[in-house]
């Protein structure tokens, strides 16, 4: 089974953190990502930029619109993610436990099912 676990973020949280936090925030994530590479149920991880960089692209009428900036603006947003493929939801869910944003209030971890990979519908 394949889940997309999203890492949602506060600036605000994060800029709070000392220089050691945040260097064990980063230690936690490299001990993860060997872990998910050994176990082979890595298969994508990547940070996104800041939502400021972001556009939301929609068609009216045939015509393309661009708007600069984020979908909804809001404190929190998607900071980066994983994509694993596991054996069941609870591993998916012990997955995210491990992931040191989960640790700290104000940080989120999502755990959600794939529903199409590659063209075809996840059973």
């Amino acid at each position: 089974m394949k889940f997309v676990i999203g890492m949602h973020i506060n600036p605000a949280v994060l800029d709070a953190l000392t220089d050691e936090e945040k260097a064990a925030i980063g230690d936690g994530h490299g001990a993860l990502l060997a872990e998910l590479k050994e176990s082979g149920e890595l298969m994508l991880t990547q940070a996104l930029a800041d939502p400021s960089q972001s556009a939301v692209v929609s068609v009216r009428d045939g015509r393309t619109v661009v708007t600069d900036g984020p979908f909804a603006e809001a404190k929190e947003y998607l900071g980066g993610f994983y994509v694993v493929d596991c054996e069941s939801r609870e591993r998916a869910l012990e997955i995210a436990a491990k992931i040191p944003d989960a640790a700290l209030a104000g940080l989120a971890v999502e755990v959600r099912p794939v529903m199409f990979y590659d063209g075809a519908l996840e059973a």
